[in-house]
């Protein structure tokens, strides 16, 4: 068979076309295969958006159930405080008083009233060859006063100016004594506020504290007081 002129052309045509083809696929996949990465770091940035849009939706129904909820207990409490009645009042009033007592027995608030004034001082006369401890005051000649008052009623108690708590430690140290780590010397006056007809009813009872630290030699002084004032626990003393 003669090969003609333009079968060489058609031949050469189709060559040069397939092989532009072959070019351009080359071109195309390369340029695909380079774009790609940024479209699925689009993709995933959108996504991860859509996920941060869909928890912040979520907390946000969270929220406002838990604020639905609060409003509700609210109102509940409204509407009890709306309806109390006259003894529940009371109650409830008795319950603020009970509050502020503890309050003043354990320090917390400053406590204004009358009350009285117990001062005890060592002994003025020192027998010959006698031990001088046995005519000083101790720590638990303090610690007698001080329960005494408390179980008679005392909202507060300070001992020379240092105010106690239900957690006070009172030690002797010779001649001294340390309030909650305050060094203290005689002579000691131990303030307490309440009903002052009361608390030295207490103190003077026959054979009571006070007769007690006579006994041990302690000279005892009681006084009324008509308007005390004892700080917060641990206070700055003016």
């Amino acid at each position: 068979m003669k090969v003609k002129g333009k079968h060489i052309i058609l031949s050469f045509v189709l060559l040069v076309t397939g092989f532009i083809l072959a070019l351009s696929y080359e071109i195309t996949s390369e340029r695909s295969s380079s774009l790609l990465p940024g479209f699925e770091r689009q993709w995933e940035l959108e996504d991860e958006l859509r996920n941060q849009v869909i928890m912040e939706q979520t907390t946000n129904r969270k929220l406002q159930e838990d604020l639905r909820l609060y409003q509700s207990q609210i109102r509940d409490l409204e509407t009890n405080l709306a309806s109390m009645d006259e003894e529940q009042e009371i109650k409830a009033k008795n319950m603020l008083e009970d509050i502020e007592r503890l309050r003043k027995l354990v320090g917390q608030v400053a406590v204004q009233g009358p009350g009285i004034e117990v001062s005890l001082e060592d002994a003025d006369y020192l027998p010959d060859g006698a031990n001088p401890n046995d005519y000083i005051v101790h720590e638990f000649h303090i610690q007698k006063v001080v329960h005494e008052l408390f179980v008679a009623g005392a909202e507060a108690i300070a001992i020379n100016g240092f105010r106690l708590s239900h957690q006070s430690y009172i030690q002797c140290t010779g001649p001294v004594i340390r309030v909650d780590g305050n060094v203290s010397a005689a002579p000691f006056v131990v303030t307490a506020i309440g009903d002052s007809d009361h608390l030295e009813s207490a103190l003077t009872l026959p054979g009571g504290v006070q007769q007690q630290l006579v006994n041990d030699e302690i000279s005892v002084r009681i006084q009324k007081k008509n308007m005390l004032t004892l700080e917060p626990y641990l206070a700055e003393s003016g």
